[in-house]
């Protein structure tokens, strides 16, 4: 049990560490373990993946579906897309390490997440905070897309934050009604 959090704890510090190389050598080197250690501690990388990714992703979900429950869906979307981009700028190497690999519960805790950011946008939806007229699906697609890519851009200021999280949310407030159009006078 001993050499298995050893493990964890070395993967899930290797995802923290821009340009760090995920293999059972260099998780099992930070350990202080034999790879083949680590492997009979997980059945494999992908496993130790997996359960080192899942470790980061339960508390941000938690912290959404907490948001939603203690503060207004557009509140809860703008703390939380705040947090997420920090999250994701400490964490910016995740995806590019994890493409291709079969990691059930990262899968499955992913669309949980996208699942909270989902209500949240219905959420302020309802209460008229973001307009109507864009699909559910694009929005969260929008949101997500660009919440990621400010995370990526190094180093990832407080302020540029706050600047996307200001835009993205004026845009996507309801537009008033345009004023009917004239007929021209062009005879």
């Amino acid at each position: 049990m001993r050499n298995r959090e050893l493990a964890l704890q070395a993967a899930t510090a290797l995802l923290a560490e821009p340009g760090a190389v995920l293999t059972v050598e260099a998780i099992a080197a930070k350990a202080g373990l034999g790879a083949a250690t680590v492997v009979r501690a997980f059945g494999g990388k992908d496993a130790l993946l997996d359960a080192a990714v899942a470790g980061l992703l339960e508390p941000v979900i938690q912290r959404a579906r907490d948001l939603l429950a203690e503060q207004t869906p557009e509140q809860a979307l703008r703390t939380f897309l705040s947090e997420l981009i920090a999250f994701q700028a400490a964490h910016h190497a995740l995806n590019d390490q994890l493409d291709g690999r079969n990691l059930p519960a990262t899968t499955a805790l992913r669309a949980d997440l996208v699942q909270a950011v989902e209500q949240m946008i219905a959420g302020a939806r309802r209460d008229g905070a973001i307009r109507t007229d864009l699909d559910p699906a694009l929005t969260t697609t929008l949101i997500g897309q660009t919440a990621y890519a400010i995370a990526r851009s190094q180093p990832a200021s407080q302020e540029l934050a706050d600047a996307f999280i200001t835009v993205l949310m004026d845009g996507l407030r309801p537009q008033p009604p345009s004023p009917p159009s004239r007929p021209s006078d062009d005879r």
